[in-house]
């Protein structure tokens, strides 16, 4: 990544292993990282600071990934607009065409190569390959 502001990723996941994971590969590539357990806790943060790119689990307590992205999708301002990247263990297409129509940029099935990730996180946020 080019010197100056980081880009930053919220990963937004239930289970404490899976955001360490999506943490070491994308600070590894040099974006800035934070996390939520759940989409309430993932609008809260976004209403402090967007961050540029979202990853975004589906099943998760409190606030589903696919509600929080409808809910996200509703908002005014540039926040509405704020890339989403899908990671699930649902791969069927009703799951992929759920996560379109809730609002996903993109559907990567776990379990997700921290290069996968890294690469699509990078056309999302528009940064050169």
């Amino acid at each position: 990544m080019a010197d100056g502001p980081k880009t930053r990723v919220l990963v937004i996941d239930d289970a404490h292993l899976v955001r360490l994971y999506f943490r070491q590969a994308l600070e590894a590539a040099g974006y800035e990282v934070d996390e939520a357990l759940n989409g309430l806790e993932a609008l809260e943060k976004i209403l402090v600071l967007p961050p540029d790119l979202l990853v975004v689990d589906v099943n998760m307590p409190r606030m589903d990934g696919m509600t929080f992205l409808r809910a996200l999708r509703q908002m005014e301002g540039p926040v509405s607009s704020i890339p989403a990247l899908v990671t699930t263990t649902e791969s069927g297409p009703q799951d992929i065409a759920a996560a379109r129509a809730a609002g996903a940029n993109f559907f990567l099935t776990k379990p997700v190569a921290q290069d996968a990730l890294v690469e699509f996180a990078g056309l999302l946020c528009g940064l050169p390959a």
